[in-house]
């Protein structure tokens, strides 16, 4: 079976089995996932939130022979769906799924001597901040990070001045508002944000 067909697969059975089926990035976003994977050629690149999987099947789609994939869902109770999409395609080989905590999992695998050069980041979105320095501490300079959702609803109406909300949603929006002060504000950063669905920023690593 083709990759567009297994992906078209994936998107409808989200939908219909999966909460929160939104989260799947869906066919015009996985094209320019794909897209930005051919043109920044990575060695090794790294997915900190798998969920479906149809985003970590776009970004490997796009990957030269030799290069890998590292992809990180903290939901093991998605594990047997993501896996049979990526069983179902020639590109799954190229893919490595790691089921728990991505601020755990990601310095385990960097002392056992894996380093990235690209990155995508959708998962938590309260704890993109903790994700953004935890990257920069490992990528090598001329690396990318590409973080989705950074025009999350609410995140531009957040004062950073004040403390930390308390419900759930209103965190969210806060680490994305974090997120998007530390990228403006890091000279060791060069970046722009797509308006794509709620926002795609592309981050260089100077």
């Amino acid at each position: 079976m083709e990759i567009d067909d297994i992906l078209h697969r994936i998107y409808r059975e989200a939908n219909l089995r999966l909460l929160y089926p939104r989260m799947v990035s869906g066919h015009q976003q996985g094209q320019l996932l794909s897209i930005l994977t051919h043109l920044i050629a990575p060695r090794r690149a790294l997915e900190i939130g798998t969920f479906a999987g149809y985003s970590a099947l776009c970004i490997a789609r796009a990957l030269k022979p030799e290069a890998r994939l590292d992809t990180i869902e903290i939901d093991d109770e998605l594990e047997p769906f993501i896996t049979k999409g990526f069983s179902s395609t020639s590109v799954g080989d190229k893919i490595k799924l790691h089921i728990g905590d991505a601020l755990q999992i990601i310095p385990q695998l960097h002392q056992d001597g894996i380093t990235w050069n690209m990155a995508f980041i959708d998962a938590d979105k309260r704890l993109y901040p903790q994700y953004l320095e935890l990257l920069l501490e490992i990528m090598p300079k001329g690396s990318y990070i590409l973080a989705d959702n950074t025009l999350w609803p609410g995140a531009s109406q957040i004062s950073l001045d004040q403390p930390p909300p308390s419900s759930r949603h209103e965190l969210q929006s806060y680490g994305i508002a974090l997120f998007n002060h530390l990228v403006a504000h890091d000279k060791r950063l060069e970046s722009f944000t797509l308006p794509i669905r709620d926002g795609l920023t592309i981050i260089k690593i100077k």
